[in-house]
């Protein structure tokens, strides 16, 4: 049976946020606690998309009125799983009970 490495795309809530770098730093600090005991094996990164005018990369947080919505990105690496699809819902079933109430959604698995 294949490892494979699971990725997740998360969105996070952060209210009273003066900058987005505050936002970014604060979605990955209480994304990071919300899965230390349980699940610390989780890599978190801020989400980064591709601008459609420059194709440069761009950081997936937005702020509007003190209240941000930053995009996560968490990856896991998931060991003897059946399938690619197995693997997600593993990955999914560990991130989704240690970040309760945060929507997920897979992004990509890989096998290794």
């Amino acid at each position: 049976m294949p490892d494979y490495l699971v990725t997740l795309e998360s969105a996070w809530i952060i209210k009273d946020v003066k900058s987005m770098d505050d936002a970014v730093s604060i979605a990955i600090s209480e994304a990071g606690k919300r899965l230390n005991p349980s699940a610390k094996f989780v890599e978190i990164e801020a989400g980064m998309i591709a601008c459609p005018f420059c194709e440069g990369e761009l950081n997936t947080a937005l702020v509007v009125a003190n209240t941000a919505l930053v995009g996560l990105v968490l990856q896991m690496k998931v060991f003897r799983a059946e399938s690619g699809e197995h693997a997600s819902r593993i990955a999914k079933s560990v991130v989704g009970k240690a970040l309760r109430d945060v929507p997920l959604k897979v992004q990509d698995v890989q096998e290794l």
